[in-house]
């Protein structure tokens, strides 16, 4: 059996990849482990999305937990960090989320958090997978009142509710906006805590079926929401993904407004408030040059980390700060959760939005977003690049042409056979024969 986490929990087709048996033995695998740390009959709450295998994992996850004699907690149909605040404000010694993000439906997955509302490290997710691996039929089991219990909590998701309103002081009254619930977790919480706060709110793709989540709709696929935002001539629009983890918005022309441009507007609020923790974000390398410059021109700083939200975190958690996140819109606010929570930053969006008091479209300008091109270079091997002369000038070739006014990332890719090469500046025209001309090289020489 190859390693089965991978940067995001337990993934694949439900049912072939993932299958229930699978989800029985990670059940019993995380009651078993969290017994020992714990010392006791752990608690686990366990959340899902609107994908139609997640009823069938959800039996089979918690049938595991019980025969490990633990105690399932099924919350329904509720946000990843829902999931993640849950954990901690219950008292559970662990979180499970049944989801697959913005994958397609036939996909599924299972992550993990610990009672602190944190992702599992490394090390525990190796100590599950032995663990799965040496699950026996015929090991002995809890018997009798040993045999764990199953409760259905759907109404935990009000002490959620509550709380993500509870992170803005400021009403949303006067403002109308579209929201892209993506047929997934967010199609209740969502609308209910916007219009809480009283926004007139719009709502689209908030009917699941669990065979439509993030099918052309969602953070994934904004052209729904763009379109919805201008005809009801809205102030904005946000989009979310399947587990609710990130968003997107959208400002009243229409435009887009990436991760990058939301981290940049609440960074720039937080420091007009003197209430960043030493002026600064930390975001990844894949950040437009653009954030970068409208950091330091407002007297930030930016601490940079490699992509990944687990690296962004851990940055945030080893020097104390308190934002930071990814372009794809999953941002983390340190003071408020654990992990990246979509409908937390929406909030904290619409909250710098209305104290502005500027449309959506002026904030996001004072980012200069930079054309950014991307090419994927399949090779036979990603050893030794880095040390291969042939692409290190070919590099510094690129990097001489584009100056001080853009940049050349180079990277393989964590999962395929591929070198990324991605290069950022005014003209998308120079940017296309250098990445190229790059790309070319690294095909030469590694493939």
């Amino acid at each position: 059996m190859g390693r089965l986490f991978g940067t995001d929990g337990v993934r694949g087709v439900a049912n072939t990849q993932l299958t229930p048996e699978l989800a029985f033995k990670l059940g019993w695998a995380a009651t078993t482990h969290f017994g020992r740390e714990h010392h006791t009959s752990p608690t686990m709450l366990i959340g899902r999305d609107t994908r139609i295998s997640g009823h069938m994992l959800e039996a089979a996850l918690a049938a595991g937990i019980c025969s490990a004699g633990g105690h399932a907690v099924l919350l329904g149909v509720v946000p990843t960090p829902a999931v993640a605040y849950l954990a901690g404000k219950m008292n559970a010694q662990a979180g499970v989320v049944i989801s697959a993000s913005h994958n397609p439906y036939p996909d599924n997955g299972i992550k993990f958090f610990a009672g602190t509302g944190y992702k599992l490290p490394d090390a525990v997710e190796d100590e599950l997978e032995e663990l799965v691996s040496s699950y026996k039929e015929d090991m002995d089991r809890p018997v009798a009142d040993g045999i764990g219990t199953i409760v259905h909590r759907h109404d935990l998701l009000k002490v959620y509710i509550d709380y993500l309103v509870s992170t803005v002081d400021v009403d949303f009254k006067g403002l109308k906006m579209v929201v892209d619930c993506a047929n997934g977790a967010a199609y209740e919480v969502g609308p209910i805590v916007y219009q809480r706060l009283g926004a007139e709110v719009i709502t689209i793709n908030d009917k699941p079926t669990g065979i439509n989540i993030n099918d052309k709709c969602g953070s994934t696929h904004m052209e729904e929401l763009q379109k919805a935002v201008v005809d009801h001539q809205a102030h904005f629009g946000i989009a979310h993904d399947g587990d609710a983890d990130r968003c997107l918005a959208v400002d009243e022309k229409g435009e887009i407004i990436d991760g990058d441009q939301m981290m940049v507007i609440c960074t720039l609020d937080r420091l007009k408030e003197n209430k960043l923790k030493d002026n600064t974000l930390v975001a990844t390398v894949m950040s437009n040059i653009g954030l970068y410059q409208a950091i330091k021109k407002a007297g930030g700083k930016v601490e940079v980390t490699a992509v990944g939200d687990r690296y962004v975190l851990e940055a945030m958690l080893e020097k104390s700060l308190m934002l930071g996140g990814e372009q794809s819109g999953h941002v983390i606010f340190a003071e408020y959760s654990t992990t990246g929570d979509g409908v937390l930053t929406a909030l904290q969006l619409i909250a710098a939005l209305k104290k502005s008091g500027k449309s959506m479209s002026e904030l996001a300008s004072v980012m200069t977003r930079y054309p950014q091109l991307l090419v994927n270079v399949r090779v036979a091997s990603k050893n030794g690049w880095e040390e291969n002369q042939a692409i290190k000038a070919a590099i510094d070739k690129g990097n001489l042409d584009l100056g001080d006014n853009g940049r050349i990332l180079v990277r393989p890719s964590g999962t395929e056979q591929l070198i990324r090469v991605m290069a950022e500046g005014p003209s998308m025209e120079e940017l296309d024969r250098i990445v190229n001309e790059i790309a070319a090289v690294v095909k030469k020489e590694q493939g």
